[in-house]
């Protein structure tokens, strides 16, 4: 039990009968307080508005229950004007401004050499001009069917336009080995130098010279000599079985390493292991000069006309080989000569890969987003992607300049 005595001075004293093992009896004085009383809820005030209401899922704050009692705002209800970000779609306007004032502008950096290529995307084939120095998107089109040489013609008669009002002059032009082209350059640019990329063309001599290997694995393969069951006792089966071992172990590595006979540039071991896995077979050894004629055909120091000249000298050397013979007939000598035309020219390009990187990113794109399927979100798309390509020289900037800012601070 605990007793309190109010004094006088606003002090209380407290006494407790209680034994404690520290004293005794127990004293305190506190100051004194007022008594504690139950309050009524707290009401939580309410304002309203002339102004017309309704809900709607874009308001600045969705309407909900009152919660709480210390009378705070917990809720409004006033229609406000549409957010921009997402009133409409990027794309939409990206595309719309792609086909006014960025066709427009493209061509104030243009340099002359062009790359053209189409894009197969289900149903739909996208037409593509990409300044093939500057690696920039100048111009596309997405059609729902496989395109016939009046699209293209049209497809270049727009572009052709475009280079017309604002006074520039095409000089040079590249492309697959595509039948679609000739004929639609010829008509619409003239005699504008017309070259094949360099990798398409080189593609089927690479292809040819892998399957004559591959030719050459299963030939050796059938030789191997043929063992009986169990282990090997007598000495002439022991002399095949090692015989078989080391058949084996030669197709092996020539599967192993069968990118030696086709890579460009090899190092000093990779030649070692090539002369290593080629011992004894000069065939292969012949593969591999092919190659090394091919790719000499396309080196930047001579002209076409001695490239030409090499060329004729080569198909004359493999002309007696008539199991080699057939590896450069794949190629047309029409193709071959296109592929030569950028000797003649210092600046013009030898492959269409500035076209090529923006179809590997729109096949990118396709595997993220997987709502790009239609002909309206294909051309959305690609017109976001020609706007970013827009800004990567900003971009660049921005981040230099970041980078400058927070080395100096970090200094």
């Amino acid at each position: 039990m605990i007793s309190a005595i109010w004094l006088q001075s606003d002090h209380a004293i407290f006494n407790s009968p209680t034994r404690n093992i520290i004293v005794v009896n127990a004293r305190a004085t506190s100051t004194w307080t007022c008594r504690t009383w139950l309050r009524p809820r707290a009401i939580t005030h309410t304002v309203s508005s002339r102004w017309q209401y309704d809900w709607w899922w874009r308001t600045a704050c969705l309407t909900a229950r009152p919660v709480g009692i210390f009378g705070e705002i917990t809720a409004c209800l006033r229609l406000l004007p549409r957010f921009r970000i997402g009133w409409r779609a990027g794309g939409k306007k990206a595309e719309q401004r792609i086909g006014g004032e960025y066709l427009d502008a493209a061509p104030a950096n243009f340099s002359g050499y062009i790359a053209a290529d189409e894009l197969y995307d289900g149903p739909f084939c996208v037409l593509s001009i990409v300044d093939n120095r500057t690696f920039r998107r100048l111009i596309y089109e997405v059609l729902d069917h496989d395109p016939t040489h009046a699209d293209i013609e049209r497809f270049f008669r727009t572009f052709q336009a475009a280079l017309q009002r604002h006074e520039l002059v095409l000089r040079g032009i590249t492309t697959d080995g595509s039948a679609l082209y000739p004929e639609p350059i010829s008509k619409v640019f003239g005699d504008v130098p017309h070259q094949l990329c360099e990798f398409h063309v080189i593609k089927e001599p690479t292809k040819a010279v892998l399957r004559a290997g591959a030719k050459i694995r299963r030939e050796l393969a059938a030789t191997k000599p043929q063992l009986g069951r169990g282990r090997p006792s007598s000495i002439a089966a022991r002399k095949a079985a090692r015989h078989r071992k080391r058949i084996e172990r030669k197709v092996g590595d020539l599967f192993q390493h069968r990118y030696l006979f086709v890579q460009h540039a090899l190092t000093p071991s990779q030649r070692r292991t090539l002369v290593r896995i080629t011992r004894g077979r000069p065939e292969l050894r012949t593969l591999r000069d092919i190659m090394d004629e091919v790719y000499r055909l396309f080196d930047r120091r001579c002209r076409s006309d001695t490239a030409l000249e090499k060329l004729a000298g080569l198909r004359r050397r493999v002309r007696r080989f008539k199991w080699i013979g057939k590896t450069l007939q794949k190629p047309s000598s029409s193709n071959l000569e296109k592929a030569l035309t950028f000797l003649d020219d210092k600046l013009l390009p030898s492959t269409s890969n500035a076209v090529e990187r923006g179809n590997r990113r729109h096949r990118k794109m396709q595997k993220t987003v997987y709502r790009v399927r239609t002909k309206p979100h294909i051309s959305s798309r690609i017109a976001l992607d020609m706007e970013r390509e827009e800004r990567a020289t900003q971009r660049d900037l921005t981040t230099q300049t970041l980078h400058t800012a927070r080395s100096r601070k970090a200094a």
